[in-house]
């Protein structure tokens, strides 16, 4: 049985007027903030504008940040209560009673139109007066936060004293009646202070000890004696507000005054809602989008059904208020992600490895959702050290890099091989059982999805490998075909990538250092040939060996259960030390892949084609997903083609960079290509980069130019193939 106090204040309202989006014009409680929490001068000349006494209480905090208040304009006839009257005389201030800012001149504020106001508030005097000025502070009175009351179900009613909601009656609990506030009969919560209407602050301290202890009293504890009010200093006597929802334009004048400053709502939509039947107040919020932004309401909701009263001649209370719901206030995205960022940031995955690198003293990165070794550094090791390092041992001997998180997907039934023809552009239907096949899987529109690998494993199952970002999405686009497109097929798809770790054995080595790991099995290039698949054992586990390389070198992907992740690769390690294997990390991955000039998201960002990367011989002549589309790019103009750049002055070739012909042309420069990858190759010892460009064949052995904006370099550049290593591709097969 426990109780909730609400005492979450007040929120000041502005005042209607022609032109109060202006910069320049701000509620009085923000320019009072400013002044006193931050220390920050809104503005160097002020006019104050209000219908009530709070508005005089910025005026000392104004005065102390360095704003001089040229004049107060108050819309009562009486003025302010005695208190806030001899503030001003104190101060030197003018004080203008009995009218209002009509309008701001200028793109920013540079003077406030003032007029004298009637007394029903309908209309405004003939001779405007100038009053200079770059500031106008606001006050339209105050709206108790009743929101949290609203959505505990509370009902509310309308005080005309303070031209506001509040508080009325609580919401049945149990078997409860509804109660007057403060009452046991219902829902557990209690207002208290300004959030009930209160705007006094001995007022406001007092009523939330007595909230506080009639909670605690109804929650079945003794409250004791409250302490006592603290001691504040408090002004005289308020004069009462005078309600001024909108200020009306001078005769012959019409303009813009806007009700919801978010969503610049006027009162001429408010109007028209009503000419045009939208007189619920929920359906007034659909219609104009009043109350709809962030604040949703907070400063523009009373003022707006207000207005909706006034035109449709019936009073506030009738109009009633829309409907509060949760929550009270934006969650800001550090009440639930907490303060840090970088790996709190978002959910993070990691392989089942992950720990083994961590001891190991690997570096990580973000790829993707996953968490991945980017290097592993020894002491005193810089990290181009070390990944040059990793790389070059991966070329001479062996390497061993965790690749888990590949998506994986199983697909079984017995059209699995019809269904994957259909979705490849390769021909799926021939690929014989223990066979692999790297495929391109396009979208509807032509362009690369994804590019992968497709073992068959049994005559009905296959298992696929896609790049590790687009593992989601080609699940989604696979699930699509098979459910609406082609579900005549008997086809099961199946996400597996949590449940296989894999690792990927690169080098000259590596068949030596999988038959010492693997149990005495075959790896001979006959039994387990390029492009091949076989299941055996590997430390008393049962893997799948799976021929094939990123690298470029002799390569061979281990997968197995994710629960052996761990001992497989240790097993890996041990059974590679006689032939100085090592483990390398994402940096050193892309180092040799990138000298291979292989592929991945970088170039397949899609906007790409596989006859981009040569690789339309692929297609076969039957249909595939996308395949109309390409007929539109093979009839327009020519497009870019895949190449290789090498560095001509030993500097970096800028990653995104522009490839033109001459950096230092007459602006617009054309643009012939872009950088799509780079990096330092240790292997040739040179910076090299890939990219796509334009008529490729007659730039090749030509320099270029990578230019880049962002970091302001131009590293002249030689075109050449974009297999820097091993372009007869005899390495993989032998």
């Amino acid at each position: 049985a426990k109780e909730v106090v609400l005492a979450t204040g007040a929120i000041e309202r502005p005042l209607v007027f022609e032109a109060n989006d202006r910069p320049g014009v701000m509620l009085a409680s923000a320019a009072q903030t400013y002044a006193l929490r931050y220390g920050v001068r809104a503005g160097r000349r002020a006019v104050v504008f209000t219908n009530n006494d709070s508005a005089y209480r910025a005026v000392e905090p104004l005065r102390d940040a360095g704003t001089r208040v040229a004049a107060v304009v108050d819309a009562r006839e009486g003025g302010p209560g005695e208190a806030a009257a001899a503030l001003v005389e104190r101060e030197g201030i003018e004080l203008v009673t009995g009218s209002a800012v009509t309008r701001v001149l200028g793109a920013t504020v540079e003077a406030a139109e003032v007029r004298t106001l009637s007394p029903d508030g309908a209309s405004v005097g003939d001779r405007p007066r100038r009053l200079e000025c770059d500031l106008v502070c606001v006050s339209g009175g105050w709206n108790p936060t009743v929101h949290l009351f609203s959505q505990s179900q509370g009902r509310l009613r309308f005080d005309e004293a303070r031209a506001a909601f509040v508080p009325a009656e609580s919401a049945p609990c149990g078997h409860g009646v509804p109660s007057k506030h403060g009452g046991y009969g219902g829902q557990r919560e209690r207002s208290a202070g300004a959030a009930r209407g209160l705007e006094r602050l001995s007022e406001c301290f007092a009523d939330g000890l007595a909230a506080g202890a009639d909670a605690a009293r109804a929650a079945g504890h003794d409250p004791g004696v409250a302490p006592p009010c603290p001691p504040v200093e408090e002004w005289g006597a308020a004069a009462p507000l005078r309600p001024l929802w909108a200020v009306p334009f001078p005769a012959g004048r019409r303009g813009k005054r806007f009700v919801d400053l978010q969503n610049d709502v006027t009162v001429a939509d408010v109007e028209l809602a009503a000419r045009e039947g939208y007189t619920s107040v929920e359906h007034l919020k659909r219609y104009t989008t009043l109350g709809m932004g962030t604040d949703q309401g907070r400063t523009s909701n009373v003022n707006g059904l207000a207005l909706l009263a006034v035109t449709l001649g019936a009073g506030i209370p009738e109009v009633g208020t829309t409907t509060f719901r949760p929550p009270y206030s934006p969650v800001a995205l550090g009440a639930i992600a907490g303060r840090e960022i970088g790996v709190h940031q978002t959910p993070v995955r990691c392989t089942p490895m992950h720990d083994h690198h961590a001891a190991r003293g690997a570096r990580f990165v973000t790829v993707g959702p996953w968490m991945r070794a980017q290097y592993y550094p020894r002491p005193g090791e810089s990290m181009m050290d070390a990944v040059n390092r990793e790389a070059l041992q991966v070329r001479r001997a062996v390497g061993i890099v965790d690749v888990s998180t590949l998506g994986k997907i199983e697909v079984r039934g017995r059209d699995a091989g019809e269904f994957l023809h259909r979705v490849y552009i390769n021909r799926i239907r021939n690929l014989r059982v223990g066979r692999c096949r790297y495929a391109f899987m396009l979208r509807e529109d032509g362009f690369v999805l994804d590019d992968g690998t497709v073992t068959r494993i049994r005559e009905d199952e296959y298992y696929l490998t896609t790049g590790t970002g687009h593992a989601g999405a080609v699940m989604s686009h696979l699930e699509r075909y098979a459910q609406t497109v082609w579900p005549d097929l008997d086809v099961h798809l199946t996400s597996v990538t949590d449940q296989w770790a894999g690792v990927a054995v690169a080098g000259p080595r590596s068949r030596d250092l999988l038959a010492a790991a693997c149990d005495g099995a075959d790896v001979s290039n006959e039994a387990l040939p390029f492009m091949g698949c076989m299941e055996r054992t590997l430390a008393g586990v049962p893997v799948r060996l799976i021929r094939m390389t990123f690298s470029g070198e002799r390569a061979f992907e281990v997968h197995c259960s994710a629960d052996y992740g761990v001992h497989v690769w240790e097993a890996l390690l041990a059974a590679g030390e006689p032939f100085g294997v090592v483990a390398y990390g994402t940096e050193a991955l892309g180092v040799l892949r990138i000298e291979k000039g292989h592929v991945v998201p970088n170039e397949l960002d899609g906007r790409t084609l596989p006859a981009d990367f040569g690789f339309d011989r692929m297609e076969k002549d039957e249909d595939f997903i996308g395949r109309r589309s390409l007929e539109r790019f093979r009839a327009g103009r020519p497009r870019k083609s895949f190449v290789g750049l090498v560095s001509e002055n030993g500097e970096a070739v800028p990653r995104g960079g522009h490839l033109v012909w001459n950096p230092t042309a007459p602006k617009p420069v054309p643009m012939l290509g872009h950088v799509t990858s780079s990096c330092y190759s240790p292997t040739l010892e040179r910076c090299i980069g890939l990219a796509l460009i334009e008529d490729a064949t007659s730039w090749k052995g030509r320099v270029l130019y990578a230019a880049s904006p962002l970091t302001a370099s131009s590293v002249p550049v030689r075109v050449t193939d974009h297999a820097f290593v091993d372009p007869a591709n005899e390495r993989p097969k032998g």
